[in-house]
């Protein structure tokens, strides 16, 4: 049995290996944000759980070590994702917008312009940019539509 988990174990621990390599060349490859922290994200959670796997079954199973293992895995598996959703949401909230969204369309793997220099983006900014290229988000007006016979909270009046 032993040759066996030690079969299993280094396959599981070369596929999660295979997983970080894959998404290591996600990241470099891919356009926006967006995309590389799904492939960062993805290669995490799975490559890890892979690593994990295999050097359960390399280990013998023994009870100690298994926990410590199932633990790690268990933070990483629900960290991992929760901490890409809160870069994804801060970036939007920065007012990063992926790419092909709006008038923006991705024609290929890479495929983005050049950054300007500093300098350039200064002087000649397109409307509705920032002197870096980003977009500036939406505001919303803060008027409330009121229906039917109530009012709305700005002109509800409270007793005293």
């Amino acid at each position: 049995m032993s040759a066996v988990g030690d079969i299993i174990g280094s396959i599981m621990i070369f596929v999660g290996a295979f997983f970080f390599l894959v998404g290591a060349i996600g990241i470099y490859r891919m356009p926006d944000v967006f995309t590389r922290m799904h492939a960062a994200g993805i290669s995490d959670t799975v490559g890890a759980g892979l690593l994990l796997g295999g050097m359960m079954f390399l280990s013998g199973f023994s009870f100690f070590v298994t926990v410590k293992l199932v633990i790690i895995f268990g933070i990483i598996f629900f960290t991992s994702p929760i901490a890409t959703h809160a870069l994804a949401q801060a970036t939007l909230h920065e007012g990063i917008k992926p790419m092909g969204v709006g008038r923006t369309v991705l024609a290929g793997p890479g495929v983005q312009e050049e950054p300007e220099p500093a300098s350039a983006a200064k002087t000649r900014s397109a409307p509705g940019t920032s002197g870096k290229g980003a977009r500036k988000p939406k505001t919303h007006s803060a008027k409330r539509k009121t229906t039917g016979g109530t009012a709305s909270r700005s002109t509800r009046r409270t007793r005293s």
